[in-house]
Parts: C-alpha cells; sequence; structure tokens
C-alpha cells in the first residue's frame, strides 16, 4: 500500500519553549502511533479500542486523524510522536479537548506541557471560544491532575454522563476561561 504523506491539517505557527513541540500528525507517523495505539492500558479510558494492526492503525490515522480538523502529534525533540492532543467543537462558543500519551511517556510532565501549549494558543486562534472543556473519567485521576496542573477548574462529576466500552460511566467536568490564569 502507498501512503500519502501529505499534510490535511494547518500547522501551528508557534514552537514551545519547552520539551514537547506540536504538529499536524501523518500517515508517516503509523509505527509510533502503533506504540500507544495498541496498548490497552493507554486506551482503557479513551472512546476506541487498543488498535490490533498496522493496517488498522492507517485506516484509523486516514480515516479520522488526517480528516480531523484540529489534531496535532505531541513529539520530543526528536519530532517523533508520543500522543496527540485535540480540540474538538461543542458549539460556537465551545471546544473540548482530548489527549493520549504512550504509558512509556507518563507522569514525566509531557501532557502537563502539551495542554499548556495548546491551551495559551487556542484562545488566539478561535477567538469567539468562551471556554475549554475537558471531560475526565472519574477513576483517570492521571488526567485529573495533568488539568489541575495547568489551571484548569474542576466544576464536577457528571453522574452517569458516558457510554464507553459497554459501560456507563461518570465524568468530571474541567474548563478554562480566556479570563482564567494559566499554571
Amino acid at each position: 500500500m502507498e501512503m500519502d504523506l501529505q499534510e490535511t491539517q494547518p500547522s501551528m505557527s508557534f514552537l514551545p519553549p519547552g520539551r514537547v513541540s506540536l504538529r499536524p500528525m501523518t500517515l508517516s507517523d503509523v509505527d509510533d502511533y502503533m506504540v500507544w495505539a495498541t496498548d490497552p492500558e493507554v486506551a482503557r479510558f479513551c472512546t476506541w479500542e487498543p488498535c490490533t494492526s498496522r493496517d488498522e492503525a492507517i485506516k484509523y490515522i486516514t480515516d479520522r486523524v488526517l480528516t480531523h480538523p484540529w489534531i496535532r502529534a505531541i513529539c520530543l525533540e526528536d519530532d517523533r510522536p508520543i500522543g496527540y492532543i485535540l480540540i474538538m467543537a461543542v458549539d460556537d462558543i465551545r471546544k473540548e479537548m482530548g489527549y493520549v500519551l504512550a504509558r512509556k511517556y507518563w507522569g514525566k510532565g509531557f501532557a502537563t506541557e502539551a495542554v499548556r501549549l495548546v491551551t495559551t494558543e487556542i484562545f488566539k486562534e478561535f477567538p469567539e471560544i468562551e471556554r475549554v472543556e475537558a471531560l475526565v473519567d472519574v477513576d483517570n485521576v492521571g488526567s485529573q491532575k495533568v488539568l489541575e496542573k495547568v489551571g484548569f477548574t474542576r466544576e464536577g462529576v457528571m453522574r452517569k454522563y458516558l457510554y464507553i466500552k459497554g459501560s456507563v460511566r461518570d465524568t468530571v467536568m474541567f474548563s478554562f476561561l480566556p479570563t482564567d490564569t494559566l499554571m
């Protein structure tokens, strides 16, 4: 199968001062994507099931990642992705943030840096939005800590809010407003 390596997403115009950078994902990222996408622990709180083959990963990247309006690879200095972060429209004034990181990089501050980068820039890129939201499974303590470190406000638990992988789950709602202080 020949892979089209053209980027379909606009690139970010900023480079971070920290250890991570963000860039559009491409089909050539498939092998790095497989590192986290095949890990059941990584997929535990995600809406998707772990990837089972390279062909499945290529299809997911082609159909879901390259067509997504705002998804970026979280990269280290070597420009290889260790995860991704995305922004989804909720309505005209709200966006929802989601992210995933390879397990090897958990607890090292990389997700926090990526969330901070996006939170810093998202209100500039989309000046019409009034809030960024993040929905986190109540049992995903690590992700809750990431958002709190960046300065997101924990608004409360939304009981029986999401149906994921055959289970109805309680979800914690976090938000960040353009007037909030980034930490």
